[in-house]
């Protein structure tokens, strides 16, 4: 199956990616892995992106979408895969559309606002080994010190709750539209994440074969 993840910043999307990977074996392709990789490999659309990422530009669509259909040509890919981050607009879905990538099902983790807030805004990560803490799920043994290697532990500016805040806003006004899109094509379809993440996998799976 062709899939594609929706979700807000904190929605655990990338987290259920991962478990239904595993589940269904097939792979999740994250768009700024695949720009690493064919950057690395030198292909064309490589080159290309290559270019316009020294200029510190945006990589057009087209090269992203060239890149992707390279990538899903690949061997590990001939019995489906996860698309997480991509399409992020109306026009890169409608690209990938006109370049005749097929999608079976768009999967939107659904979670409330406030609950993203207090997620994101209760992790800390350690300065020194790049460890991941959170304040009510996983806290340190000493306040503020890793337990791995004993550096400061902070608070990343992404995960504070005023840029958490405008991170929604953005998500919100980009992927409506494209929840919109899907929803008209009949392929949307939205799982309201729950506080454990197995269940909230049983319902993703749950959705992708139904």
């Amino acid at each position: 199956m062709n899939l594609i993840f929706l979700g807000a910043p904190g929605a655990g999307k990338g987290t259920q990616a991962e478990i239904v990977c595993d589940k269904l074996g097939i792979p999740a392709i994250s768009t700024g892995n695949m720009l690493r990789e064919a950057v690395k490999n030198g292909t064309p659309a490589g080159l290309a992106a290559k270019e316009c990422m020294e200029k510190g530009d945006l990589v057009p669509d087209d090269v992203v979408i060239g890149i992707l259909k390279d990538r899903i040509a690949q061997d590990d890919c001939k019995n489906g895969f996860i698309l997480d981050g991509f399409p992020r607009t109306v026009e890169q879905a409608e690209a990938l559309d006109k370049m005749g990538v097929s999608i079976d099902k768009v999967i939107e983790i659904s979670v409330p606002d406030q609950k993203i807030i207090s997620r994101l805004s209760g992790r800390r990560v350690c300065e020194g080994c790049g460890a991941s803490y959170h304040l009510d799920f996983k806290p340190t043994k000493v306040e503020g010190v890793c337990d791995s290697c004993g550096a400061k532990v902070v608070q990343r500016v992404d995960d504070k709750p005023e840029t958490v805040l405008s991170r929604l806003e953005t998500y919100r006004e980009k992927t409506a539209p494209l929840k919109d899109y899907y929803q008209n094509k009949g392929k949307l379809v939205t799982v309201n994440g729950q506080e454990e993440i197995a269940e909230t996998s049983k319902l993703t799976l749950a959705a992708i074969e139904g």
